[in-house]
């Protein structure tokens, strides 16, 4: 017995020695900036910081925090799913800000010979020979929202709703693409970017629908090193990562 005291005595010396275990920080973030935001994050981390990110329509993303997820970080891909959460007290309004902006593109597979002008009553139907414009969900995701508003201010909405492949979010909708399982789609330039096998037939006009803008806020449930990631993406520091991938940086230290 004496023995075995001796070695947990010990154990605990010892473990009581090691370097705290970094409090890991759990954010929710649009699925458009997956590429940037693991690279950001990745930084951060190299500094002793820990996360884990969840990537997602911001629909989904923002009912689960809703329902009690354990988020530290939301980043929204619109202002109204960030708005939906302020309203029920579940971000906090003091820590909200404008992080980035984005523009709105209509893609193809790459190569490809697609020549079409963005303009108003486009021959988008035309365009798509009988097969599906890949878009993320135009009820709930903030790319299929932005999607829906642009082709109907352009007035060729009501000649494609018919046939659209509607995806869970705009990555899901950029693969369809990438694939070559729907000939055309509409995702933001950032996505298209990420993707060698994407070809960017143009970019929908800034005034066919709202500027697309990525909030960013702290849960009311935020704890510990949540606060000093925010600041991080918020900073100078982070800005380069996100423009690497085409962002708009909207608000830094800079």
């Amino acid at each position: 017995m004496r023995r075995l005291s001796a070695i947990s005595f010990i154990a605990a010396i010892v473990i009581a020695a090691l370097p705290a275990r970094a409090e890991e920080v759990v954010v929710f973030a649009a699925a458009s900036l997956k590429n940037a935001m693991d690279a950001a994050v990745t930084a951060w981390e190299e500094q002793g910081g820990e996360a884990t990110i969840s990537y997602a329509g911001s629909s989904a993303l923002a009912r689960q925090v809703e329902q009690g997820a354990p988020a530290d970080i939301f980043i929204s891909a619109n202002v109204g799913w960030m708005d939906y959460l302020q309203e029920r007290g579940l971000v906090d309004p003091a820590t909200r800000s404008d992080l980035l902006g984005n523009r709105l593109v209509l893609i193809a597979p790459s190569p490809s010979d697609v020549t079409l002008e963005i303009a108003p009553g486009f021959d988008l139907a035309g365009a798509l020979n009988g097969g599906y414009l890949a878009m993320a969900n135009t009820e709930a995701v903030p790319a299929g929202i932005y999607g829906r508003t642009a082709l109907t201010s352009l007035g060729v909405w009501g000649a494609v709703q018919g046939r659209i492949a509607q995806a869970r979010d705009v990555r899901a909708a950029l693969t369809l693409v990438s694939r070559g399982e729907a000939p055309l789609g509409v995702v933001y330039r950032t996505d298209a970017a990420a993707d060698p096998n994407i070809w960017i037939v143009d970019t929908f006009p800034e005034d066919t629908h709202e500027p697309i803008i990525y909030p960013i806020a702290l849960t009311k449930s935020a704890e510990g090193e949540a606060a000093h990631l925010l600041d991080f993406l918020t900073s100078e520091d982070a800005a380069p990562f996100f423009e690497a991938e085409g962002f708009d940086v909207l608000d830094t230290d800079r």
